[in-house]
This record gives C-alpha cells, sequence and structure tokens, in this order.
C-alpha cells in the first residue's frame, strides 16, 4: 500500500510517502523565518503559505518519485488539532488528490500521529505509556494499539513547549526559543530549587504550567542582568552568553523536564493492572517537538531506567511536526481498512478529534 502523508497542522509544509510501513520519501517547507519577524507563528500568514507551497512540493514528491496521483493507494491528512485556516488548506488539498486518482481518504490525529511516529524506526511495544510533548499539548496516553489511544490526562492551560517558548520570550532570546533554551542549557548544572514543579501535588495526570510561567516573570523582575545578557543572544548567538543567562536556562528547563517526570511516575503507579506483568505497559513512548529537548531525554530516559521500561524516542527529525508520521499513521490505520468518506471535516480542538468515525471501505 502506497500512502501520501500531508502535514499543514500550523508553520510546517510537508508532504510525505509511505510503502507498506517504510519511507520513501518527504519534502517540507519551514516558515519559521516568516514568523519570526513576530516572535510566533501567524494564523493567517501560515495559512496563506501553506496554500503558496503545497502545490509545488506535492509536484517535486512526484517527480522524485516518478510517481501519478492514480499509483496512490491512500491520501492521509492531517485532520486536527491545529490551527483552523491551515488546517483547510490541507484538506482541502487532500480532496482534490482523491478526487482525481480514486484513492483513499483517511484524516489522521495529529497527536496520534506524534506518537506512532517512532514505528518507523523500530517495532513498538503494546500496551505503552505515551508523552505526547509539544508547544501545544501536553498529554499522557494508554497506548492499546496503533487505533486505541485513551487519553489519560492533558495539559490545563499552558502546554510544556508554550512554557518554554515564552521563557525564552520573556529574555528577550529570539524565535522559535525553546530550541535556543536547550542550547544554552546544555553541561550547564541547573538550581533544582530555583523554579517549582507546577500542578504537581495531586493526584491527576493533568498538567498545568501557567504557575511555573508567572515563577519565572517574577524572578526576573528582580534580575534585569539576565534580561541584557538574553538581548545579546538575540543580537549577537549563543557565544555572547553569560553564565547567569545559561544556568538559569538549565533551571527552568529541567523543572519542566521534572513536573514530565513527576506526572510519568504517577501514570505508572496508577495504571491499571500494574502488578500483572500481561497488563503493564511495555515502555514508555515520548514523542513531540519537546521530546527533541535534551533535559527531557535524559530526565525520561532515567525514570524509564529506574522502571525497568524501554524509553522510545523518535529522531530529532521526527519530534517535530512532520508529514513522515502523518503518512506512517494512515498506513497503519488504512491496512486495517479504515477509510473516511469526502464529508471529513477538521477538528481545531485536539482533545474532540474523534477516533470512530470511519465509514466502511
Amino acid at each position: 500500500m502506497l500512502c501520501l502523508g500531508i502535514e499543514t497542522s500550523c508553520d510546517e509544509t510537508a508532504l510525505a510517502l509511505v510503502r507498506d510501513g517504510a519511507l520513501l520519501d518527504q519534502v517540507l517547507a519551514s516558515q519559521a523565518d516568516t514568523h519570526a519577524l513576530f516572535g510566533g507563528v501567524v494564523p493567517e500568514l501560515a495559512s496563506r503559505e501553506h496554500y503558496r507551497f503545497i502545490g509545488p512540493l506535492y509536484d517535486l514528491i512526484q517527480k522524485r518519485n516518478g510517481l501519478r496521483a492514480t499509483d496512490l493507494d491512500l491520501v492521509a491528512v492531517a485532520r486536527g488539532p491545529g490551527l483552523l485556516g491551515c488546517l483547510l488548506v490541507g484538506m482541502a488539498f487532500a480532496k482534490g488528490l482523491v478526487l482525481g486518482s480514486r484513492a483513499g481518504l483517511l484524516g489522521i490525529n495529529h497527536l496520534h500521529a506524534h506518537l506512532l511516529a517512532a514505528g518507523l524506526e523500530r517495532d513498538l511495544p503494546f500496551p505503552a505509556l505515551g508523552l505526547l510533548i509539544s508547544g501545544g499539548h501536553t498529554h499522557l496516553y494508554r497506548m492499546e494499539s496503533p487505533s486505541c489511544l485513551k487519553i489519560l490526562g492533558r495539559t490545563l492551560d499552558d502546554a510544556a513547549g508554550e512554557a518554554c517558548d515564552k521563557f525564552a520570550k520573556m529574555l528577550h532570546l529570539p524565535y522559535p526559543g525553546g530550541a535556543l533554551l536547550d542550547a544554552l542549557s546544555q553541561g550547564v548544572e541547573p538550581d533544582r530549587k530555583l523554579f517549582p514543579r507546577p500542578y504537581t501535588r495531586n493526584a491527576t495526570l493533568d498538567f498545568s504550567f501557567s504557575g511555573l510561567k508567572t515563577a519565572a516573570a517574577v524572578c526576573l523582575a528582580g534580575r534585569p542582568e539576565l534580561i541584557a545578557a538574553g538581548k545579546q543572544v538575540c543580537a549577537n548567538g549563543v557565544e555572547a552568553s553569560t553564565e547567569a543567562l545559561r544556568r538559569v536556562c538549565a533551571s527552568y528547563v529541567h523543572a519542566v523536564a521534572d513536573t514530565l517526570r513527576i506526572k510519568t511516575e504517577l501514570a505508572l503507579d496508577l495504571w491499571p493492572g500494574m502488578e500483572l506483568g500481561a497488563l503493564a505497559p511495555k515502555a514508555v513512548i515520548v514523542a513531540g517537538g519537546v521530546a527533541a529537548n535534551t533535559t527531557v531525554r535524559a530526565v525520561l530516559g532515567e525514570c524509564a531506567a529506574r522502571r525497568g521500561l524501554d524509553l522510545i524516542l523518535p529522531s530529532l527529525r521526527l519530534c517535530t511536526d512532520n508529514a513522515s508520521m502523518i503518512a506512517y499513521a494512515g498506513w497503519l490505520l488504512g491496512r486495517k481498512g479504515l477509510r473516511h468518506d469526502l464529508a471529513l471535516s477538521v477538528v481545531p480542538r485536539g482533545h474532540t478529534v474523534p477516533d470512530n468515525d470511519y465509514v466502511d471501505n
């Protein structure tokens, strides 16, 4: 089965081809430079850029692989969560391809695709505990199969990635800030008491990072030299950073990573039938843009090792938004005969994306 994946949920326009579970090719156009001018993604600009890029990208991947539209068995498209206008561009293009090629159509939950992405590189064991950490979402899942992911907890306000980006913005670091925080934290011992672990003194699996952002704002208000150091980095690059700036960045990132660890440990403690080997999770699968963070990978790796579990992380290229994960998730579901019809709609809000509205194939 040959599946084309289309990803336009935010500011990356991407297409990929997966045949029988193996990635054949992928093409991507990034809008990072465009949105850097505004310090964040501007939805209307993003959707216009998708409209501009998606046709040429399809022509490119088609030409590079010697394919015609009629060679496609399935078109998988991200239906949500994401920015409404951006999702609509990808959905409209996917439906046009389906009408012209008679390929099947399959809408993909963007978050589920992130969690399944590592399957392109290794076999995924089930059941597993899934931790999705991105700019807009921080979710815990019970992953029973590629088509059965049950949410255990979600962010109540700010996601882990947003908390990192906003802290970077407080420091006047250039966009996108999360990756720069990671770079500034490298090789620096964090102050483990500088920032709190928000919303962890409870027995729920939900997340809240708004309190951490508030604590960071209070901290920086009393240390104007850190703001000045951040402006120097913005003007002259990472080499212009000070030791104090590096340490506060490392401390903040460690607070985020440790919060994720605490909730992951709690999810494992609350796992139904944990004492029964057959029902216990076989691995912890971590995915999303924040899964590329060095500190997060290290802290969760130690957590999984203490529990005797395998930690599965996608390679860095599969952590950020990409079409490979959409195509792969489409192939996984498509080989089971799952399809949508042309009435398929986009669903911008993540917790409302349905997973059972398929039609008879």
